[in-house]
Formats: C-alpha cells, structure tokens, sequence
C-alpha cells in the first residue's frame, strides 16, 4: 500500500494546463499538481490532467493539520474545479437525502418513531411503486435505517428513491439552499419518471412493534419551480428512451446537479460538524451522525444485514480511491465516502484516515470517460481510464500523505465507530446481483 515518495526537482509537465480554453476562470494549484505528475510514470494518469477538459476532470484535495490538542485545520488544493463545468452526479446524490432522511427523522421523533421504526410505503399516482416489505431487513420490515444503509453500502438506487419520496422533491431543495449548498439540484428519481412524475411522493406509514399505526404521511407533491441553467449538452450522440441512436447531444440540463465542492462540503458537515457554521450542518442527534459514518465506510463482507455476495461486492467496491478487487485495504485504513457513476461520469467524495500513520485527509474527484461520444450507451472508459486514473490519484496522495510533514501528529481513531462483524454461519443466500 504504501510507496516510498520523494519529491523531485519540480518539472514543467504541468504547465501546459495553465492555457486550456474555459469560460469561466477555475480553481487550480498548478504547483502542487506538477509534483504529483513528477511522482507518477502512469500513462493514463499523465492523459487525463493533460487534458482536463477533454474529461471534465475536477480534484479537491484536502490537508487536515491539527494543533497540540488536536484541533483540526483545512486547506483544500484545487484542480481544474469549476461549478460551471458540469458533470452528472449519478448516486452521489444518495449521500445528501440519507443526510436530509435522518435530519427529518429527529424532526418526527416527537410521533414515537425513529429511523428503525418498521414502515410501509403507498402507491397512489401513476407508476409510483408500494413497499410493504424488504426481503434484506432482518425482520423482512422496511426502515429509513436500513434504507439508507442499502443506500450507501453498495450504493444501491432504490433505497434512494424511497428517501427521495420520504423528504419530498421540495424540501429536499429547499433545505439543500437554505445551507448554502447553491449549486444542489435534485429533480428527479432513479425510475425513468417524467418532470410530473418525479414532482410527486408516495405516502408512508410507520408501526410500532405490534402493527399500530404510528404516523401515515401523506403523499406530497411539489409546487415549487426550478431555475434551469443554459442548456448542458454533452455528447456527439445519444440513445433514447426508446432504445433509439439518435445524433447530436445529450441533453443534461435538467438532471440532478450538485458541485463538487459542495458535494465535499455536505461530508465535512457530518464528519468535522464544528468545522464549518450551523447553517451548513445537518440537524441530527450523534446516535444518527455515528450511524451516517458507520455505513459510510463499514464494508460489504462485515454486513449481515444485506448479506451481500463479498466476492462480488468487494471491499473497495465503492472506494475508488482504494479499488481493486484483488487487495484488502488494510486494517489500520477507512474511508468514508459515496461514489457516482453513470453516462461515464466517475466521482468520488472520500474522507479517508490512516491510525498507523495518524493522517486523515479529504480527497475528492470527478470525470469523464466516454471516448465514443455516445451518452447512454453503456459503453465507457471506466475500465480503461476512469478507474485507473481515481486509483492512481488515491495512490499518490495517499503516499504524499505519509511522507507529509506536520508539526504535531496526535493519534487518530475512526470517529468512534464501531463496526458489525459479518456471520457466516446464517445460512442466509447471499445477494448477487442488485441495481446500483
């Protein structure tokens, strides 16, 4: 895991990406990026920060510095970030409504429920789906708890259009604004709905432990309007609802959105919540904020409930910084973060902690690998190029991590969570195949 680093005489690799073309003016530290490229000899990731626009390629990295009595302090390394350079969020918009989830929980807690208190979801406009019933729960009952750990732990959609009808599209932007996270637009559902469609949420009903019935919400319906940006079109071709190969560009105008930066910013609200003001935190209680970081960064093989299929869903399956099939990350390593991948877009948001080592820093990245210019084909350069570079990327920081100098290191641990240990003796079928 860990490569001896040492930084080189600065080279002028890295210069030539001080004249790329762009509207608007990005962030980026040219210097600290060049020492990166001086410590790499890896092809692919030599191409892409070559050609930043070409992949859309955005990087926020963040050292964590700390006082004698631990105090951590920020500074975050730009590449490339531009908020006007779009990319498609894909499931990384899970990670802010299982944020928004747990924050309406504490707000209804008055009613007697809880994120594990057993629910039911109605069906009550057209092509809206009922869940009386989760076959992966331990007790076959649905909860926004297990709900949100689907969510997060392989990344699972469904799972993220329940917490989307629970919050509702309205408060979900609403609230998202209110925190200042100004670039977040979550219109829609992972169920191929209309603009109508994805407006309305299905009603939900929670029980106590005999069937009595706690709270029923009713189904919601969003009013509010969207101020869609000038058109995003990305692509030489795409394919259609119908199936259809149909030339000229994708049009992502009114997809879901939100920054990479924000994106980094909605994680430090829940793991360093003192970092940054209440206005941009989440209000939960620390049982909810512990559960947040447990699935954040717990791994398939120490779940029992969904007893995933580990040889399948690794452990860096959704740490891409970390991810290959083929090695354990190692004992004394977390990482916690939510991954997005769809239409060739590539992002991960990770906040990752070493105990050997006593480092911790926030890493945060974003492309584009779709070398046939055809959107919604299924056919990308995630294999190639996209998973390559993140992990070459994850590779170099973390090596700059250890080798990085810091006035004081006091020990770490990984914010007090406690981690399941995975029974194998269940006999339960493990899960093979979900969609995600």
């Amino acid at each position: 895991m860990i490569v001896k680093s040492t930084l080189h005489t600065l080279v002028s690799l890295f210069l030539c990406l001080l004249s790329f073309d762009s509207i608007s003016q990005p962030k980026i530290d040219s210097f600290f990026f060049n020492q990166l490229l001086a410590e790499s000899d890896h092809t692919v990731f030599k191409q892409v920060l070559s050609e930043p626009n070409k992949y859309r390629c955005q990087i926020i990295y963040t050292q964590i510095d700390r006082n004698k009595r631990g105090v951590p302090s920020f500074k975050n390394i730009y590449f490339n970030v531009d908020p006007d350079l779009y990319f498609n969020p894909a499931s990384m918009v899970k990670m802010p409504l299982a944020f928004l989830a747990l924050e309406k929980m504490k707000g209804l807690s008055k009613r007697g429920i809880n994120k594990f208190t057993p629910l039911s979801i109605d069906s009550s406009y057209p092509k809206q789906v009922a869940m009386m019933a989760d076959p992966s729960a331990p007790d076959k009952k649905p909860s926004i708890a297990h709900l949100i750990k689907r969510a997060l732990l392989i990344s699972e959609n469904d799972p993220y259009n329940r917490l989307y009808q629970f919050v509702g599209q309205g408060p979900i932007n609403s609230s998202l604004q209110r925190k200042g996270y100004t670039s977040a637009r979550i219109t829609r559902q992972f169920m191929g709905y209309t603009e109508e469609q994805n407006r309305h949420g299905n009603g939900f009903r929670f029980y106590n432990e005999t069937g009595g019935l706690l709270y029923a919400q009713p189904p919601s319906y969003n009013k509010d309007s969207f101020n869609f940006p000038a058109s995003i079109l990305i692509g030489e071709a795409h394919i259609n609802r119908k199936e259809e190969l149909v030339p000229g560009p994708f049009d992502f105008t009114k997809q879901n959105n939100i920054s990479l930066e924000d994106q980094q910013k909605m994680l430090q609200a829940v793991v360093f919540p003192q970092s940054l003001s209440r206005k941009k935190r989440f209000n939960m209680s620390k049982e909810d904020r512990l559960f947040l970081l447990q699935f954040l960064s717990q791994y398939p093989s120490e779940t029992n409930y969904p007893f995933y299929d580990d040889t399948i869903y690794f452990d860096s399956y959704v740490k891409f910084f970390f991810n290959d099939s083929t090695l354990k990350i190692p004992n004394n390593i977390r990482v916690f973060n939510k991954v997005g991948w769809a239409y060739g877009f590539l992002t991960d948001v990770s906040y990752v902690v070493d105990t050997l080592h006593n480092i911790d820093y926030f890493l945060s990245a974003t492309l584009y690998v779709n070398s046939d210019g055809v959107v919604n084909d299924s056919k990308y350069d995630e294999a190639t190029v996209g998973f390559p570079f993140l992990r070459e990327l994850g590779r170099l920081i973390y090596n700059y991590e250890v080798n990085r100098p810091r006035i004081s290191n006091p020990p770490l641990d990984f914010l007090g969570v406690r981690y399941e240990s995975r029974n194998n003796e269940l006999g339960k079928e493990k899960i093979k195949d979900v969609d995600n």
